[in-house]
């Protein structure tokens, strides 16, 4: 597989260097559907839509001519064609490879590849293109049907550099010019035999596609439950997720099938949007080199730019921060001393606490003293109060001391009180020492 530019790159740069041409060319059960399209950076172009009828009931070379005659009428004789197999040819996997780098990509596919498909030991072409989330689209035919095809095209002299499959072509499509859907999706069209095609993504798969003999409302059923999608979900046109041409001659109704359009746009660029390629490295026919000299030249020109405007920023930067290692240099003696004067003021308040807390404890003292006057009456009396800071301590005698638990818990300066111990004194009250903790604080 050819190195494909990294997906990450932004949007507009890949627009930039969205410049190429392509040919795909469908094979149906009848008849082969080509679609011509021209990439620009300004937008895509359809140069023209054809079909070949029952080209396997004629000879290929009559048949090939036809073709050739229709690319060389817009102009394009020199691409060769991107070749969308039948879906009975070709065995799809996604395969998940979290972690591993592009460059071992290949190597581990291959290490897995004979689980993948069910020819046994037949000879097998295969191919890969990235899909999101660490994960491959792998495309697997037989060696025979692949080059049974080979021969086909070669006796028809039609220049062949690629063959795909629907779920590699419109995914590498879809991502031209960096467009990706964040969020899952189903799209319908219709194949060229009638059957309803279905094309998807969500994040549990990265793609699905598949093609349904039933009527559209259950496909969209089927999509969205292998797609896990909600089941609301609203289906799209194939048509509203591939990149929407500049111009399009009447002939090429995207409606009716958009996957000959679809191969055309992942052949035009295909470093931008790789798809997956099953035909054997000797047999790629690549087209003329010359087509590539406006996309090397631009592709210098943006990458002269972007060192350039790198460059630029890098000084800009370095200057902006020599200006601001000035500005606070001029400035840190400044902040110094602010620094100075604001634990300075802290110190200072810190004390005027202390000192107010200090001379509020006096009063909160004799505030207690006084409380207890009062809540202590005759004909009860004291021998002892000791004030402390948290607690008070009582010793007196009174007619009854377990009313005063309740009298002093009632106050706000007091709370938690409990008796130490009662006795009975000879002049028939009770003698008692009981203790309660401090509340009400200042």
């Amino acid at each position: 597989m050819p190195m494909a530019l990294a997906p990450g790159i932004s949007k507009d740069f890949r627009k930039l260097l969205a410049f190429g041409s392509g040919v795909g060319l469908e094979i149906g059960a009848a008849n082969l559907e080509v679609a011509v399209t021209r990439v620009r950076p300004t937008g895509i172009r359809v140069l023209g839509r054809y079909t070949i009828a029952d080209y396997a009931s004629r000879p290929a070379a009559e048949w090939g001519s036809e073709y050739t005659q229709f690319l060389r009428s817009l102009g394009a004789a020199h691409l060769s064609a991107t070749v969308l197999l039948p879906r009975r040819d070709v065995i799809v996997r996604q395969v998940a490879l979290p972690g591993v780098a592009q460059k071992d990509i290949e190597g581990a596919v291959r290490f897995q590849l004979d689980s993948l498909h069910p020819y046994g030991e037949e000879d097998v072409s295969w191919g890969w293109s990235p899909l999101a989330y660490g994960a491959v689209l792998v495309g697997i035919a037989r060696r025979s049907a692949i080059e049974r095809y080979v021969q086909l095209f070669t006796e028809a002299g039609i220049a062949v550099a690629s063959f795909t499959f629907s779920a590699a072509a419109v995914h590498a499509a879809i991502r031209l010019n960096g467009h990706g859907s964040g969020e899952g999706f189903v799209a319908l069209s219709r194949s060229a035999a009638g059957a309803v095609e279905v094309y998807g993504e969500s994040a549990s798969r990265p793609v699905f596609s598949a093609e349904f003999e039933v009527p559209e409302p259950r496909a969209t059923v089927l999509a969205l439950s292998e797609l896990r999608l909600p089941p609301d979900t609203a289906p799209l046109a194939l048509e509203q997720v591939l990149p929407k041409p500049a111009v399009n001659p009447i002939e090429n109704d995207l409606s009716r099938n958009a996957l000959p359009y679809a191969t055309a746009l992942a052949g035009a660029c295909p470093r931008l949007a790789p798809s997956a390629n099953v035909l054997p490295v000797e047999h790629r026919k690549s087209s003329s080199r010359l087509v590539f000299v406006p996309t090397v030249a631009l592709g210098a020109a943006v990458l002269l730019l972007a060192l350039g405007m790198a460059a630029y920023s890098k000084y800009a930067q370095r200057q902006y921060l020599h200006a601001l290692d000035a500005e606070i240099a001029r400035l840190r003696p400044a902040a110094e001393r602010a620094d100075a004067l604001a634990r300075q003021t802290e110190a200072l308040r810190a004390r005027t606490r202390l000192l107010d807390q200090y001379r509020s404890q006096t009063r909160y003292d004799l505030d207690s003293l006084n409380e207890l006057t009062h809540l202590i009456e005759p004909p009860a009396w004291t021998t002892s109060i000791e004030l402390s800071r948290e607690q008070v301590r009582v010793t007196g005698e009174a007619p009854q001391a377990a009313p005063l638990i309740k009298i002093l818990d009632s106050s706000r300066y007091f709370k938690g009180t409990t008796p130490d111990s009662e006795v009975k004194s000879q002049s028939g009250g009770e003698q008692f020492i009981i203790h309660a903790n401090r509340s009400g604080r200042p």
